[in-house]
């Protein structure tokens, strides 16, 4: 068995490192000239820890991420509205990792190196189109400026190349592009004083503005750490579905766009608009999604991570359903038959899922709660049980952990790889 990656961000570089450990062979090509660490801020999920984990990479992750505490919801007067422990210190068996995202994905590129060997990764290979018969599947992969660099053979292709995904468009070549829900993200991280308990993550606002704030890294004093920032707007009812500008992580951002928002919203136990302000530079992006697909799987081709459902970044839930993907991936493959059976059963297992994800992000995920609570008292409450009960407050947020698949009991019974 051979397969070739397409995409060497987090989802196919895991791919990799979970078929080696299976004793499966794979090629990785990524368009880009080198695997940068780019990106800011994401939090990585208990269930996506443990696969992980069961990796042997937890060590390294403690030495460049920060297990995440505890998580604060409020409303944009900055009064509480739900508190809970996260990770370990909820009672899971594994942490949840607040983490730059290129430091989580320059973790596992490192084990993929060494492990599988540089001779395997394939930097500057931009997919140009594929072929399948019953033997296998033939890549063609080019430089940017169009020339010829290698043809590839392998018994599967996985598409784990992006929300841009060029196996997703020759898949359905009649998709279009990604849709814009009219929200605009910006994103930024910057040094700064430690805030609460040096792991404490806070989202803050109402149904217009969100801004959420939490620390990825220590600093380079006992008292200060790398904290990430992320302000999320309505700017927009989404009119066609079209986003402003292409949706990627490369934008810059302008604080003449972003600060008349921010100051609608106060941020409790930190001074958020001075910590945005003091950032040299940050980064704008349209919330995109697609919707699922029919199918993933075409004969012995098949799609992974954003490739195979983008969705909102909200409930910390990209990055970490893309690690499901990876896990659940290798062991179809290594128990099937035939490579066809094993994508089959794959997007079985897979697909309803992340589409329920997709689905439920388009509504607010367990920020939803924060909307609730907008919705019914914008101007703030004295008594937030007079508002919505706890109860109510716990179904919005404890329902979205379940549906997703990293409630407390669900990822201590998994069994890790």
């Amino acid at each position: 068995m051979k397969a070739i990656i397409v995409g060497g961000g987090i989802g196919g570089l895991t791919t990799a490192l979970m078929l080696h450990a299976r004793g499966l062979d794979c090629e990785i090509y990524e368009q880009a000239d080198a695997v940068r660490e780019l990106g800011v801020g994401i939090n990585t999920l208990p269930h996506a820890i443990k696969e992980l984990a069961g990796l042997g990479l937890l060590d390294r992750l403690d030495q460049v991420g920060i297990r995440t505490y505890e998580l604060f919801y409020t409303n944009r007067f900055g009064q509480e509205i739900w508190r809970e422990p996260r990770g370990t210190d909820a009672g899971f068996d594994v942490p949840q990792f607040s983490i730059h995202r290129g430091h989580l994905q320059a973790v596992i590129y490192q084990a993929v190196r060494a492990r599988i060997g540089e001779s395997k990764i394939f930097i500057g290979h931009r997919l140009g189109s594929f072929t399948q018969d019953e033997g296998g599947v033939t890549a063609y992969f080019f430089d940017r400026n169009g020339s010829h660099r290698k043809t590839a053979r392998g018994d599967i292709l996985i598409g784990a190349d992006g929300i841009h995904s060029k196996v997703r468009d020759t898949l359905y070549p009649k998709e279009g592009p990604a849709r814009w829900n009219g929200l605009m993200l910006w994103r930024g991280a910057t040094e700064w004083p430690k805030f609460l308990t040096g792991r404490s993550m806070i989202i803050a606002g109402g149904m217009t503005a969100k801004i959420v704030v939490y620390p990825i890294a220590q600093g380079t004093r006992e008292d200060r750490m790398l904290t990430n920032w992320a302000v999320q707007v309505k700017i927009s009812d989404g009119g066609n579905g079209l986003p402003p500008n292409r949706e990627d992580w490369t934008r810059p951002g302008r604080f003449e766009d972003l600060m008349p928002h921010v100051k609608r919203v106060t941020v409790p136990h930190i001074d958020a608009h001075a910590l945005i302000q003091a950032t040299p530079e940050f980064w704008e992006y349209p919330m995109c999604d697609r919707d699922p697909l029919p199918h993933w799987s075409h004969g012995r081709v098949t799609l992974l991570g954003d490739a195979a459902h983008p969705m909102y970044p909200v409930g910390s839930n990209g990055a970490s359903q893309a690690i499901l993907d990876a896990r659940a991936l290798a062991d179809r493959l290594v128990s099937a038959e035939h490579p066809q059976q094993a994508l089959w059963a794959y997007e079985t297992e897979r697909l309803p899922p992340t589409a329920q994800i997709v689905r439920m992000n388009r509504v607010g995920g367990p920020e939803g709660v924060i909307d609730a609570i907008d919705e019914r008292a914008p101007d703030g409450f004295t008594n937030i049980d007079d508002v919505l009960g706890y109860e109510q407050r716990k179904a919005i947020v404890r329902g979205y952990a379940s549906s997703a698949g990293f409630a407390k009991e669900q990822v201590n019974k998994a069994k890790a790889g």
